[in-house]
């Protein structure tokens, strides 16, 4: 992120723990709201009062809010994407992860986990014990914009593979156990989930949540909207 906000090329290589390479370019997240997809586009219309951002990133959803006129923190576990986000223009930053929130509670109004970040949660458990301190984080009347991927919606080999591997190991298909590549740096094995809608049902279930609608986006993306109960 840093490399792509100077202008450099940038890339980060994801290594799934079957051996599966996959590419994403930096420049991504740097992106301005024009060419955002539209299932993204539409759930900013349901965005209201204080925003917390997780994994915030670059802060392409922080500034597009900030700009918007929203009270904004991002939130992110990497001290140089915050700087970036802070170099950008973004107000309000806040250093930590998602897997222990320490925010006060009724602080916000609405949660986003856009860029397929919902996967932050880990594993079914771990997503239950996020989804319950975000119901005491959000004030009465929250909700949480959720992006993930519906693991289903393909038929490459190798994910079909993935699958199956998992069911065999007791996981969910989506239960995805990767690290991430930038030139001489190496993040961590970590756990990232993607879910189905009856999946994520599931998990939502006895958090104080419930699953509203669902932004397609005609790919397997797709933004659901949690509502606190």
């Amino acid at each position: 992120m840093w490399d792509a906000w100077k202008g450099l090329e940038s890339f980060e290589v994801v290594e799934r723990d079957d051996g599966y390479i996959d590419f994403i370019q930096g420049s991504g997240y740097l992106a301005p709201f024009e060419v955002w997809p539209e299932h993204e586009k539409k759930a900013m219309d349901l965005v209201r009062g204080r925003v917390i951002d997780l994994g915030c990133g670059a802060g392409r959803v922080s500034l597009h809010l900030q700009e918007r006129g929203f009270d904004v923190t991002g939130l992110d576990i990497s001290r140089l994407a915050l700087k970036v986000c802070k170099e950008r223009g973004l107000r309000k930053v806040k250093l930590g992860s998602i897997q222990s929130l320490r925010l006060q509670p009724d602080s916000f109004d609405t949660a986003i986990f856009f860029g397929n970040n919902f996967g932050l949660v880990g594993t079914p458990s771990k997503a239950k014990r996020v989804l319950r301190d975000l119901r005491r984080i959000l004030a009465d009347g929250g909700l949480i914009l959720a992006e993930t991927i519906d693991p289903y919606k393909t038929e490459e080999p190798a994910h079909l593979a993935y699958h199956r591997r998992n069911r065999k190991r007791g996981r969910l298909a989506g239960q995805v156990r990767m690290r991430v590549r930038y030139r001489q740096y190496c993040t961590p094995w970590l756990d990232w989930l993607i879910l189905s809608r009856d999946e994520l049902a599931g998990i939502v279930k006895g958090t104080g949540w419930k699953v509203g609608e669902c932004l397609d986006s005609g790919e397997p993306q797709y933004v659901a909207v949690l509502r606190k109960v």
